[in-house]
């Protein structure tokens, strides 16, 4: 493994990649803890799967922006280390299955060659940042948003205040008031606005689905653009100092802000403004803003065979932007899979005919831009040839759905089993279908809802049913979300659970009801109009369990009976409460604390230090079985538990001490001194633990 230690560009990569091999390496020998390294890897993009002894890796792309050279290079990644198949999730990233362990820095280190990033991809972390995926040819766009995008991808990548959260913190970027990057689901959802002439942003704080699916408030109708990352430095600051940290169920944002109140947390946003390094912070559009790049072929001309066929698909698939006589295409790809072979000629395709650059798409499909309106019929050939001119992108057709119990440890029941059911269902039965775009279909394997299923207009949760003894796969139906634009959206109702054999029974009900009566009206309408009882009732048959037959018992895409099988889910780390370790850990944040400052990264040396002071709290706290579960909680409790009591002396309390972060500007002698008050901290910490055990 050391040859790629030298062929890394940027030695920063470099150093976390060999770092991640050492600890891969102690995690083997017995020296970390098993919960602890979980917390590790994750971070970097490595996740534990449903099948034991094997990962899946989750690369980060964000907003779905990838070039042909990016994806070649993926390919190469998924066929020496996994399978060959890959995987566009809900958020854009790429995932891959089964890889080793062990394999995984030099997978990293692959990847890294053509500035492709594992980092933060999983974890307590600030995960993929999402985008519409036409942002930059948007027809209906005030402005591009991948560069601003871009810029707070990068400007949150490894820093400080957002690494070991209490839970994991989600951000989108629309490109327009259609929202169809789902702002009001996200805990930051940014909606572009131009007000007198200046670029800017609508903010939509606190939003997320999970078992309990909260829309998001209004931060502000409108903030500047070069005020975005200032303001979302400071509301991550706060999540991170005040959020959940023991209860897991409970640490996502949107609780914070229901706990606290949106005006109080706004407050205390506002107040951390000193602390942080910029009051504004302007962002580069200029490598966004170029004109498109000719084809570096010329394009073949072609006939097209079957005219009916060639002017469905571009009805059904094609979509023209905003630069005029230019066009993205619209892949629909089924459950967000497709292979390494077809994802080469993809990529040759795009570099040598296109302008070099796909997106990958919330709806797990892929997105060509920049294509020329009369090379339209050569791309539909090339397509063809590699089967992606399937008609329904982005129709009821294309069901969004999450692995499941494919991979997933926390899968129920088979999404992905139903949902190519469903298809199948609605490609013979449906086709009028096919460029219905108003009515959306989700499918999740569980609660969490990583297949969106709680926010579509027809959602299906995987469940279990009891049958006497035996248990059966089944679905619960849920009807009614949506998005409505302009950061407003609702949730489905859960309406019945039925076996999963009869989901496609219970759908073609519903759209046989609807195309029947709603006379004319919108989905969401007729179902206001008629109300859930009566969706209730239309479909209660399917949920009688004492006429269960055989196949009942058998999930979707699977042979054999179900059985119910839900393991340890690890979409936010879990961090280990040893005290050894998290003084290990304080002191670890104090030599980060160092090195930042060493770089003239004043606010990083800053942030680092305060979690040094916050991790050592902690371990003395756990010492005395001391519950704690939010940072600004540990800093309370410090100093109920040992400087009111003067168990251990300080010159001021603790929270004087420690929140000076939020009351001194970020300069260089600030962070001098708050590095060497940290320092002198955890030797006094240090000296009483040993003190404690030396009497234990």
């Amino acid at each position: 493994m050391e040859s790629f230690r030298t062929e890394i560009e940027n030695p920063i990569v470099q150093k976390e990649i060999i770092d991640l091999e050492k600890k891969i390496h102690l995690f083997r020998g017995g020296k970390i803890d098993d919960e602890r390294f979980r917390s590790l890897r994750l971070a970097r993009g490595i996740y534990g799967q449903r099948q034991e002894g094997v990962q899946m890796i989750r690369i980060k792309l964000p907003y779905g922006k990838v070039t042909s050279e990016q994806l070649v290079r993926i390919t190469k990644v998924s066929d020496e280390y996994s399978t060959g198949r890959l995987h566009i999730t809900t958020r854009q990233d790429i995932q891959i299955h089964y890889v080793s362990l062990d394999r995984t820095p030099e997978l990293w280190a692959n990847l890294a060659k053509d500035d492709v990033t594992l980092r933060e991809a999983c974890g307590n972390t600030v995960r993929n940042i999402t985008g519409s995926e036409l942002a930059g040819v948007d027809v209906n766009e005030p402005f591009d948003v991948s560069p601003y995008a871009h810029a707070l991808f990068q400007y949150l990548l490894r820093n400080p205040i957002c690494q070991e959260m209490g839970r994991k913190f989600k951000i989108s970027f629309s490109s327009s008031d259609e929202d169809t990057a789902l702002s009001y689901l996200h805990d930051l959802g940014f909606i572009p606005k131009i007000v007198d002439g200046v670029r800017g942003f609508k903010i939509m704080l606190g939003g997320g689905l999970g078992s309990q699916p909260a829309h998001a408030e209004l931060l502000t109708e409108f903030v500047p653009a070069n005020q975005i990352i200032p303001t979302a430095e400071g509301v991550i600051r706060i999540f991170d100092r005040y959020g959940e940290r023991a209860k897991r169920m409970k640490a996502r944002m949107k609780f914070l802000i229901k706990e606290m109140g949106r005006d109080v947390f706004l407050d205390l946003v506002e107040k951390e403004k000193k602390a942080i390094a910029f009051e504004t912070y302007e962002i580069d559009t200029t490598a966004f803003d170029g004109p498109i790049p000719e084809p570096l072929l010329e394009v073949p001309q072609v006939t097209i065979e079957d005219a009916k066929e060639y002017e469905a698909w571009k009805k059904s698939n094609v979509i023209a932007q905003k630069q005029e006589g230019y066009y993205a295409i619209g892949i629909k790809v089924l459950l967000g899979d497709f292979y390494t072979d077809k994802a080469r000629l993809l990529a040759d395709l795009i570099k040598n005919y296109a302008a070099n650059e796909l997106r990958f798409t919330l709806r797990q499909n892929i997105v060509i831009r920049h294509v020329k309106e009369e090379n339209l019929p050569f791309f539909y050939q090339e397509l063809a040839k590699l089967n992606f001119v399937d008609l329904g992108y982005n129709s009821t057709a294309d069901i969004t759905a999450c692995p499941g119990t494919d991979t997933c440890n926390l899968g129920i029941a088979s999404s992905t089993g139903i949902a190519e059911e469903l298809e199948k269902v609605l490609n013979a039965e449906y086709p009028q279908y096919l460029n219905n775009q108003e009515i959306e279909i989700k499918i999740s394997g569980c609660m969490n809802a990583c297949g969106q299923h709680n926010m579509s207009a027809i959602g299906f949760q995987g469940m279990s049913i009891n049958s006497g003894k035996l248990v059966a796969p089944a679905l619960q139906v849920l009807l009614g979300g949506g998005r409505l634009g302009n950061g407003s959206g609702r949730f489905a109702d859960k309406v019945i659970k039925i076996p999963s054999r009869r989901g496609p029974d219970a759908l073609r009900t519903i759209l046989n009801d609807f195309d029947t009566n709603a006379n004319g009206q919108k989905f969401l309408n007729y179902y206001d109009q008629k109300g859930e009882k009566y969706f209730y009732e239309i479909l209660k048959p399917f949920a009688d369990v004492t006429n269960l037959t055989e196949a009942d018992f058998v999930d979707w895409g699977n042979a054999d009976n179900y059985v119910k099988a839900v393991g340890v889910g690890e979409c936010a780390g879990v961090v280990i409460d040893l005290v050894a370790t998290l003084l290990l850990e304080a002191k670890d944040k104090l030599t980060f604390a160092q090195e930042s400052f060493d770089e003239g990264k004043w606010s990083d040396a800053i942030y680092h230090a305060y979690a040094g002071f916050v991790n050592g709290a902690k371990a003395l706290l756990l010492s005395e079985n001391e519950k704690t579960n939010n940072h600004a909680g540990i800093v309370d409790l410090f100093d109920t538990v040992f400087i009111a009591t003067s168990k251990i002396e300080l010159p001021t309390t603790f929270r004087e001490l420690v929140y000076q972060i939020n009351q001194n500007e970020p300069s260089e002698a600030f962070a001098k001194a708050y590095i060497q008050q940290g320092i002198s901290f955890f030797d006094t910490i240090e000296k009483y633990r040993a003190q404690e055990l030396a009497n234990a």
